[in-house]
């Protein structure tokens, strides 16, 4: 079980181009290499953040206007239903319709106003849009806190400008992977029991976590509501006994921290390292990315 957040890489100290002899300072021409930030899709500012809050940031000004002309292709990937390429094969295929007519025209070009139907589906031209939050400690999962207590949403306010939710809920204590999604399809399979999403847990107890007890937990337990059934539970390589992983595919309720109660310890940390398949990997604790376009195809891809 991996425990690390991602580390930033480092960078070169000096400037290249211009005079020769100076030092490179990892900026290269416009495009050079740059620090991994824990957010995509923005500009980047060169800022260290503390361990467990929020990055600071000021969002780059959304360009604003009269919606135009948008490729069919680019249409139907923002209506969620596939890649750009891959919409080009079906509408070479003659699976697109627009405003009733079959069109197997590359490039072809709809205006807001169009009706586009996919397989005789009609598609709605809102993007989708997902992003991953490393959760630190002491943010609820919720839109809104009337005892104004600290949620999620401040971490992502800049991540969009979309109406974004919570996929699923983290307690107040619990750190690691929260998705964030406007895509209300896909967020209510991602949550479904049937789905069984995977999920992998880096447990913290407050004793020596016995080899006895690590047996039941791989066999299953009776909870008070039910019984339960891990996938796969190890201790952490080079870590101590304390520190167990735990797979699951479950979403009742603190039910990590019910299994190791019901097996008479208490958990210290709690921290979700990978969730449907996406891991933290270079994304540092309070800190966001979007979803890259094979992830979201690969998240559609769940049966």
């Amino acid at each position: 079980m991996d425990k690390s957040d991602g580390k930033k890489s480092g960078s070169s100290s000096g400037r290249q181009g211009g005079n020769s002899g100076r030092k490179s300072s990892g900026r290269q021409g416009g495009n050079g290499d740059r620090r991994a930030s824990g957010r995509q899709g923005g500009n980047y500012r060169k800022k260290s953040f503390s361990r467990g809050n929020a990055p600071i940031r000021k969002a780059a000004p959304r360009r604003t206007g009269t919606p135009g002309l948008i490729r069919l292709n680019k249409y139907i990937a923002n209506a969620g239903i596939c890649s750009r390429r891959e919409a080009d094969t079906y509408i070479a295929a003659g699976n697109v319709t627009v405003n009733g007519k079959t069109i197997t025209e590359m490039g072809y070009k709809v205006q807001p106003t169009d009706e586009v139907r996919f397989d005789g589906r009609l598609l709605q031209r809102e993007r989708k849009e997902y992003v991953l939050l490393n959760k630190p400690r002491n943010f609820i999962t919720t839109t809104r806190d009337e005892k104004g207590r600290r949620t999620v949403m401040e971490l992502i306010s800049r991540a969009s400008n979309a109406r974004l939710v919570p996929v699923g809920r983290l307690d107040r204590n619990t750190t690691g992977l929260l998705l964030f999604t406007n895509d209300g399809e896909l967020a209510k399979k991602l949550t479904h029991p049937k789905h069984g999403v995977r999920k992998i847990y880096h447990v913290e107890l407050d004793k020596t976590f016995k080899s006895a007890d690590l047996g039941k937990l791989r066999e299953g337990l009776e909870l008070e509501d039910g019984r339960i059934e891990v996938d796969e539970a190890s201790y952490i390589d080079g870590a101590s006994k304390k520190e167990v992983g735990v797979e699951l595919h479950s979403g009742r309720n603190r039910i990590v921290r019910r299994i190791f109660e019901h097996l008479g310890y208490q958990v210290v940390k709690l921290d979700r390292v990978v969730l449907a398949g996406l891991t933290k990997k270079d994304l540092p604790r309070g800190h966001w990315r979007h979803l890259t376009e094979q992830e979201v195809i690969n998240l559609r891809m769940i049966q």
